[in-house]
């Protein structure tokens, strides 16, 4: 095939998946031209698994993305058939947004986007080889030959690399959903010397909603409350559909026992870790044999489409058996299998082989984002590539990368999660994970990220000068409230007395008494009215400053002593081999990780408190031995 020049640009994107999308839209937006390359135009941002975004730190990671300027929060809150605030009985820090997708229209009005996109070209093509020259990545070559030149380049395969679908017995080489995998580019990839792992992830069976006896479900439907993960949403979605809620029952253990040596995941013919928090119904029904029953979800796909996913049912057993499986299951005995669950394996990269940027430590100007880093989820997806976008975009335009920090947003979690202990299944994103979750709420990502958004040029002058109005309404009446007295007349007691709390004794500053949990700002705001009534989000963010302003207080200061550490930089080039007193385990990784700060260092599995110890003192003596060349 021969080969000719096909253009020049400053960013090229390999994919346009969940993080492709974000990273080419973001990269666009800042203004450096920006090729997205994609097998098929019409699979962009599609959804092969679960048709639904958000939950518990994923839905944050969607409210981080649009506070940055990125676009899976607008998309969704415009194609969504229903949409829950979760966790509503808990505290703050733990509520998250989810919401069913219709699949079709969230595809096709992300599509729109990049095709309006100013300074974006979308074209269909299958990138086969990365042209590197001296350790530093010159461009891409496409199967046609074509020859596309930039100054840096995304990655953002998803589960295309080497994949292998796989159906009880039944092996073929494949992209999820039946589409074209990427050989020629995993090969390539591994030529290059990175390093890879081999993941695998499932999918359930699909089912005619017409077939499905509902009434034999519990009806799950979606929130009265208008809810959305853009800030900028103004229409809101009222015509929801339900989701149904069935279980399986002891017919259905009885046929994965019957059948489990028919299973891929248990005769060995699957090779790759799955993920460990959404495994298959044969793995629960092994691994949680005290179980007499696991909860089904019934989710439909769209408006416009018969199709019901049935999340819990994930199976890679052989066509006969998933559609027993479904059978056994109340309310599917009669229900058609319209298309079969799968496994499907596929080529990661060890995620330790990136700068915290995404850029890759091996190829200069080469990022990668989303699933081909070892995650699980369109969210942490999302989120890698928004980051990608941004810091290619930033290189190829002189500007300055960005790094969110641990305490900054949940993406800054789980990309410093990947590049510095790396990742040994598909990495999922879980509230457990941040040790400052309470500073990282669904409530205010846009506090946290709006002005970085705007100086990198995502966010406009309207939505920034909205958000400097709320920042100082909520600054405004979070002080009023510390200053005005409420006292104990009837009128109060007679609001205290609805809440169930205990009458006043004595005056009690406003803000203190909103510190009682029985409480709410409504109740204040009757006792000491403000000048003028404050919008919803003002109001929820100046209760839950008060209420928590000492766990909030105590999280910061753990932030600004972590920042020292994170201040505390370690040369790029120190050699560890060279410091004694450090356990062999830590100098390895230590050397395969390169962390860029103390802080990142002391996060790094197999480096313990001792090894820091020394690191520090090392440094600070100024005895930096090098590795030479």
């Amino acid at each position: 095939m021969p080969k000719f020049e096909a253009g020049t640009f400053d960013v090229i994107v390999i994919g346009a998946g969940h993080a492709g999308v974000e990273a080419a839209l973001s990269a666009a937006k800042m203004g450096a031209t920006t090729l997205v390359l994609t097998m098929n135009l019409d699979m962009i941002a599609f959804m092969p698994c679960n048709p639904s975004l958000g939950g518990p730190a994923k839905g944050i990671v969607v409210r981080e993305i649009d506070a940055l300027g990125g676009a899976m929060g607008k998309v969704i809150d415009k194609t969504h058939i229903q949409m829950r605030m979760l966790n509503t009985g808990k505290g703050p820090a733990v509520r998250a947004l989810r919401a069913q997708a219709d699949k079709v229209l969230y595809q096709s009005e992300m599509k729109r986007l990049l095709e309006e996109q100013e300074n974006l070209l979308l074209y269909q093509g299958v990138v086969e080889e990365l042209i590197v020259e001296d350790d530093e990545i010159k461009g891409v070559l496409t199967q046609v030959g074509a020859i596309y030149r930039a100054k840096t380049v995304i990655i953002t395969t998803g589960t295309f690399l080497r994949g292998e679908v796989i159906i009880g017995n039944l092996k073929y080489s494949s992209g999820p959903n039946n589409q074209m995998p990427s050989i020629k580019l995993a090969d390539n990839i591994r030529e290059l010397g990175f390093d890879m792992v081999r993941f695998k992830t499932g999918t359930p069976p699909r089912v005619n909603s017409r077939t499905i006896d509902y009434s034999k479900t519990e009806i799950q439907p979606g929130d009265d409350t208008a809810w959305a993960f853009s800030y900028e949403t103004t229409e809101f979605i009222t015509d929801q559909l339900p989701c149904w809620l069935t279980y399986t029952s002891p017919r259905t253990h009885e046929l994965i026992n019957e059948n489990l040596h028919l299973s891929p995941m248990y005769s060995g013919m699957i090779k790759g870790k799955g993920p460990r928090y959404c495994p298959s119904i044969e793995d629960k029904i092994v691994r949680f044999a005290d179980k007499s029953r696991h909860q089904i979800f019934l989710e439909p796909e769209g408006r416009n489409t018969q199709e019901v996913y049935v999340q819990g049912l994930s199976t890679s057993l052989p066509e006969h058996v998933q559609k027993q499986l479904i059978a056994s299951v109340p309310g599917l005995e009669n229900a058609e299998m319209m298309r079969a669950g799968y496994a499907i394996e596929y080529d990661a990269i060890v995620p330790t082989q990136l700068w915290p940027t995404l850029e890759t430590k091996r190829i200069r100007n080469l990022y990668t984002a989303g699933q081909l880093n070892g995650t699980s989820g369109y969210e942490e997806a999302a989120g890698q590539g928004i980051m990608a976008g941004i810091n290619a975009a930033s290189r190829a335009l002189g500007k300055e990368e960005r790094v969110l920090g641990r305490a900054d947003a949940y993406i800054g979690v789980l990309i410093d999660d990947l590049v510095t202990k790396g990742t040994s299944e598909p990495y999922r994103l879980l509230t457990s994970r941040a040790e400052y979750r309470l500073l990282l709420r669904h409530d205010n990502a846009d506090m946290r990220l709006t002005e970085i958004g705007y100086q990198i040029g995502m966010i406009s002058e309207e939505r920034h000068d909205a958000h400097i109005i709320k920042k100082q309404q909520i600054e405004e009446e979070i002080a009023r409230l510390r200053k005005v007295t409420i006292k104990p007349n009837s009128d109060v007691q007679d609001i205290i007395r609805e809440t169930g709390g205990s009458e006043l004794r004595e005056p009690m500053k406003a803000a203190d008494l909103l510190k009682r949990p029985e409480i709410k700002y409504s109740q204040i705001e009757r006792m000491v009215p403000p000048e003028e009534k404050k919008s919803k989000e003002v109001e929820e963010q100046v209760e839950i400053f008060i209420k928590y302003e000492g766990y909030i207080e105590k999280s910061l200061q753990q932030v600004d002593k972590m920042k020292k550490l994170e201040n505390k930089k370690i040369p790029d080039n120190i050699d560890y081999n060279a410091i004694s007193g450090i356990a062999t385990e830590a100098k390895s990784v230590l050397s395969e990780v390169r962390p860029l700060s103390i802080a990142q260092a002391s996060r790094i599995s197999g480096v313990n408190p001792a090894d820091i110890s020394i690191l520090l003192v090392y440094i600070e003596q100024g005895r930096i031995a090098k590795i030479s060349g």
